[in-house]
């Protein structure tokens, strides 16, 4: 549970000061990638923690779902900080691989909070 608990908090102070650095240090474009770049690894960072309990237990899919949420991270929220830095990135599409990394996350923890619940009630 430690190594999920330490990504969302890394992840969570990230956010916050690149929220900050976005309303204060940059304009135009640069702003507006940075501010959504924050949104979404505050958001993550916050999902990435109430996932640490399930993956601690092995929960199926769990695990999966919680890397690809921080592979999803790394390549959406950070290639659009590189852009706003003005940093060209390495690889074209990196962008868009990040938020399928990031809906697929997603996907596996409703089919794994699907497997481990009592879905037969509904």
């Amino acid at each position: 549970m430690g190594v999920w608990l330490m990504l969302a908090g890394i992840n969570g102070a990230m956010a916050i000061g690149f929220a900050a650095w976005g309303s204060h240090g940059v304009e135009g474009d640069a702003a507006r990638w940075v501010a959504l770049g924050s949104q979404f690894q505050l958001l993550h960072a916050a999902a990435l923690l109430a996932l640490a309990r399930h993956c601690a237990e092995g929960r199926r899919l769990f695990r999966p779902a919680a890397c690809l949420m921080v592979a999803g991270i790394a390549l959406f929220c950070g290639s659009l900080y590189l852009k706003a830095l003005g940093v060209g990135l390495p690889v074209p599409m990196v962008t868009p691989f990040g938020g399928i990394s990031l809906m697929t996350s997603w996907l596996l923890l409703g089919v794994g909070g699907w497997l481990a619940g009592d879905h037969a009630r509904i």
